[in-house]
């Protein structure tokens, strides 16, 4: 096994996870909402009255966060080994994905497993096996890289 221990960094990982966890504790203590990502933007496309502010806000906090960052850091650089039409399956079968779960990976893997869902705990289960499957059959299998 070889660690890459110029890109190894438990520190920031540590600070992002807990982000994450107080950004999902402190929507369902004040808001009674789940941070599932899905379900955010899905409440955006057939809005209830009074319901859009808080889901703006959380998306804009997703937004504006890298940007906030930036001033202090250097963002990385972004590559993509995967051509467009690969990504626009990939992202297609994940929203299909998303409505057969019935929700996200933020949903069921952040919030649902943290309120000790079964049904989270499945989803969970479900989308890591499927995606530790297919990179297995992309790298190994089909023999992509």
């Amino acid at each position: 096994m070889h660690i890459d221990w110029q890109h190894f960094t438990p520190w920031s990982s540590l600070a992002g996870g807990l982000l994450i966890g107080l950004a999902a504790a402190v929507l369902i203590l004040f808001n009674g909402r789940i941070a599932g990502i899905s379900g955010i933007v899905g409440g955006l496309l057939s809005p209830r009255k009074g319901d859009s502010g808080w889901r703006l806000a959380f998306l804009a906090g997703l937004l504006i966060a890298p940007l906030l960052y930036q001033l202090h850091h250097v963002l990385p650089d972004v590559f993509i080994d995967a051509s467009t039409p690969a990504l626009v399956i990939a992202g297609l079968l994940v929203g299909l994905g998303v409505r057969y779960g019935a929700g996200c990976t933020s949903g069921h893997g952040v919030c649902g497993l943290s309120r000790l869902s079964p049904r989270s705990l499945a989803a969970t289960l479900c989308f890591m096996a499927a995606g530790f499957l297919t990179v297995y059959l992309l790298r190994h299998g089909l023999a992509w890289t």
